[in-house]
């Protein structure tokens, strides 16, 4: 077993957890610290905090990932305002050996590793998630992670992360019509994280009271997702079933372009509203691809419950790099 530090950083919280790994990729994962990233100056400030709670001494390996472009220089997150250079990360922090993914790869490892347990149905046929062939990895969070696994049926796996949170939203009826015409003004070209992450739900909202006339205060997205998904609130309720409807049609596209054979909706949001998600217009949305809908009914989809996918998904990705 190989000790390790594994990290997870989104565009609100970094989470912390001591881990284990083996050579054959299995993880043993402690308890997960989170931090609130505007409590901290910067990633180092963060890693010293959780030395301290964790006995001051760290492993001399670490699994990180990070919501942002990895491979240059400098890694600045999508959501948040640090910038990580991971050339200078082993001096700085004593390290031996250092694993950097995207934070949507790292859910890929994790998709990839999980037990069958680990996943709820969402909808599609009632069987595992296939071992060979390509998994399609959608995670609404602060951004909409996106990246597909390619799983060789005999265990081997490799994990590609992409940008696919930043293609072009496509409305498929007047109300999604006006959502467009709202963040356009705003952003000029929209993308899907604009429709399918946390943070759009204040702009859902926002294009559901004005198709009514109606001149709502201006609520942030916790509230909204609060009152929606208790249904204390029709019109944050109505916001989260547009929500559920968007984030099918938007991974139901994903699996199209990236021809899977299956689909794992991550993230802590995924996990959060996935009996909205059950209960909502996602399936419909998901397999209404016109003359492709008999395939995408064939396709399985399925949430990953594991409560911290990101921390356990880095270090499966260090023992893919260092240990196999």
């Amino acid at each position: 077993m190989t000790e390790l530090v594994t990290i997870d950083i989104g565009g609100t919280h970094a989470r912390f957890a001591l881990a284990a790994a083996e050579p054959g990729g299995a993880v043993a994962l402690g308890d997960a610290v989170t931090f609130r990233i505007a409590e901290h100056a910067s990633f180092e400030s963060a890693w010293t905090a959780f030395a301290a709670r964790s006995g001051g001494v760290l492993p001399r390996a670490c699994a990180l990932a990070v919501a942002g472009l990895v491979g240059g220089e400098a890694i600045r997150l999508t959501n948040s305002p640090w910038t990580i250079r991971p050339a200078l990360l082993s001096g700085a922090l004593g390290l031996e050996r250092l694993t950097v993914v995207n934070d949507s790869a790292a859910v890929g490892h994790a998709a990839a590793t999980a037990g069958a347990d680990q996943f709820i149905r969402l909808c599609g046929p009632d069987r595992a998630l296939p071992s060979a062939g390509t998994l399609s990895i959608v995670g609404p969070g602060t951004g909409l992670g996106v990246c597909h696994v390619w799983r060789d049926g005999a265990g081997g796996y490799r994990v590609q992360p992409t940008e696919g949170g930043h293609v072009a939203f496509a409305p498929l009826d007047p109300v999604e019509q006006a959502i467009l015409a709202r963040l356009s003004l705003r952003h000029g070209r929209v993308s899907v994280e604009r429709v399918a992450s946390g943070p759009a739900i204040v702009d859902i909202h926002g294009a559901l009271a004005g198709l009514e006339g109606r001149d709502v205060a201006a609520l942030d997205d916790r509230t909204i997702w609060q009152r929606g998904l208790s249904g204390e609130d029709r019109l944050a309720a109505a916001a989260v079933e547009r929500f559920c409807l968007a984030l099918g049609s938007v991974a139901g596209d994903l699996a199209l372009a990236q021809g899977a054979s299956g689909v794992v909706i991550a993230g802590g949001l995924g996990l959060r509203v996935k009996d909205r998600l059950l209960a909502s217009g996602f399936a419909e949305r998901f397999q209404a691809k016109g003359r492709f809908r008999g395939l995408m009914a064939e396709i399985p989809v399925r949430i990953i419950t594991h409560p911290q996918p990101g921390l356990l998904g880095a270090a499966a990705a260090f023992a893919q790099e260092h240990l196999a």
